[in-house]
């Protein structure tokens, strides 16, 4: 989990200009990104729009988790989406270069 940690931390660096504390437990960087995403709310809201588009969030499941959570902490909530996709790109990422380590010969 601490090296998931550190590379979601590194691509939430890259993708959001987010800076969390060094050696941020999960907990912490899923806070810090919602309290990030709360200030973009408030006072960037192209800037979130830009960032969920860039990293794929996908817009319908972001907008039925909304409303059907309505009342929830929306910035948590998105924080989550973010969290998750991120994830499924460095799972990606680490599969490919995985798949990258096979002889051409045994590739299919």
């Amino acid at each position: 989990m601490e090296k998931e940690t550190s590379l979601l931390t590194r691509a939430l660096q890259k993708d959001l200009s987010l800076v969390p504390l060094p050696n941020s437990s999960f907990e912490q960087l899923r806070s810090s990104l919602a309290s990030h995403i709360n200030h973009l709310i408030n006072h960037d809201f192209e800037k979130l729009v830009f960032y969920l588009y860039r990293i794929d969030v996908d817009e319908a499941r972001m907008r039925a988790l909304l409303a059907h959570k309505e009342g929830n902490d929306a910035p948590v909530l998105i924080a989550d989406l973010i969290i998750e996709r991120q994830l499924q790109k460095i799972k990606s990422r680490t599969a490919s270069a995985k798949d990258e380590d096979i002889p051409d010969e045994e590739r299919w």
